[in-house]
């Protein structure tokens, strides 16, 4: 463990590099059901900052106009080869060069045969051959058709070829029938993409985090918890599997959907938290105790109801085990990453956490800043002082947030 200094903390507000990120995408889409979640996901790019160009075969025409796209993404689409609109009439040339990456979604069964042979008879497929970047398909199609042989060749072969393959799922299809071949839906499309774009700075690396509130009972029907809606410890779980982490994710009681990837084990109690992260500490790398968890519970949780009345009900509450200071205290320790939320004197109290458990990392903010709130501001506290992450959304402070880890994680203890 990085040993404790005693300085002066002082106030830094620095830039962290920003996440490598495809600031401009061509989005291809083609005949298919699906290309209705493709103005969705072209929604949710926009929104991201991404700027995007869409162009369409005549077959994906017939399920999504031109129109919408256009208007959602602010520019012309293309659809024509020879778009007269185009110097020299190489649109298969000219929309490609300026791409980070092209992304085909939907991508229908005859479209990927197109590719797998190296076809060119219309302008996506000749821009997809004529490419210059990346290229990402999310393939959509009846589920006989994805599992044909025809189609897991051709398949096999983009992978081979260096084509990135997002999906299918599996689900309820529009013909009625359920299997393999869903479309990924909009928003796991959008975290795909943004991960693609990531350094994977954690490659190898086995993350352990804790997220969420956790329930105390008090009775059978009773409890004690708190406003988490562990949005943050779940952003911090989704930022780290794009660098590359294997993440496991120890989360108490919310609503959320776990990221696609992540090791998920739920808990309820601080206690069954405390459990857990034993079971799991012992191998991993780095540790992030994002989880609220309860300071106290119930020394007698009742084993039925209590019965209300008119007389005045005590509770003798007992403290909770403190997870990151006992993960903190191991022999050899991973790397510990704590967040203090407070109500009031953030630098002091959040300093001082710190310096008492002993961590080379602590993530402080304030509760009435980030409770109910999908953006947030983050002020990192180590042994140089502090460094404020400016306001944002929470999967963007996580990005910017575990790519500091990686970093420090690096540097000798």
């Amino acid at each position: 463990m990085r040993c404790i200094m005693e300085q002066e903390m002082t106030k830094r507000i620095v830039p962290i590099d920003q996440p490598n990120s495809g600031n401009s995408i061509v989005l291809g889409i083609t005949g298919g059901i699906a290309a209705y979640k493709a103005a969705e996901l072209l929604r949710l790019l926009v929104k991201q900052g991404i700027e995007v160009q869409v162009v369409m075969t005549e077959a994906a025409c017939h399920f999504i106009t031109p129109t919408t796209m256009q208007g959602l993404s602010n520019k012309p689409v293309y659809t024509d080869q020879w778009d007269a609109g185009v110097p020299n009439n190489m649109a298969h040339i000219a929309l490609s060069r300026a791409a980070d990456a092209i992304v085909i979604a939907p991508a229908s069964a005859d479209f990927i045969a197109k590719l797998a042979h190296g076809l060119a008879d219309d302008l996506l497929s000749a821009l997809c051959l004529a490419r210059n970047c990346p290229l990402i398909i999310a393939p959509s199609m009846n589920r006989e058709m994805w599992l044909n042989p025809a189609t897991q060749r051709n398949v096999s072969q983009l992978v081979a070829d260096g084509v990135h393959v997002l999906g299918p799922d599996s689900g309820a299809q529009a013909c009625g029938e359920e299997g393999l071949g869903r479309m990924r839906e909009a928003v796991q499309l959008t975290q795909d993409i943004a991960a693609f774009f990531q350094p994977k700075l954690l490659s190898g690396k086995k993350i352990l985090v804790t997220a969420g509130p956790t329930y105390e009972a008090i009775d059978t029907v009773r409890g004690i918890t708190n406003l988490s809606s562990g949005k943050m410890g779940y952003a911090i779980a989704q930022a780290a599997l794009e660098l590359g982490a294997q993440v496991t994710l120890i989360s108490g009681p919310t609503s959320l959907a776990k990221p696609q990837g992540v090791r998920a084990v739920d808990v309820q109690s601080a206690e069954q938290m405390f459990e857990t992260v034993k079971q799991h500490v012992g191998n991993c790398d780095i540790f992030i105790g994002v989880a609220a968890v309860a300071d106290y519970r119930a020394a007698q949780p009742g084993t039925q109801k209590i019965k209300r009345s008119a007389d005045k009900l005590t509770l003798e509450l007992v403290p909770n085990p403190d997870i990151l200071a006992y993960v903190a205290s191991l022999p050899k320790p991973p790397f510990c990453v704590g967040f203090a939320a407070e109500s009031e004197n953030l630098d002091e109290n959040a300093e001082k956490k710190r310096r008492a458990k002993k961590l080379p990392l602590l993530v402080g903010n304030l509760v009435h800043q980030t409770v109910g709130h999908d953006d947030n501001e983050l002020v990192l506290f180590d042994d140089n002082g502090n460094q404020t992450l400016p306001r944002a959304d929470k999967l963007t402070l996580a990005r910017l947030l575990m790519r500091s880890i990686a970093k420090r994680q690096q540097e000798p203890m």
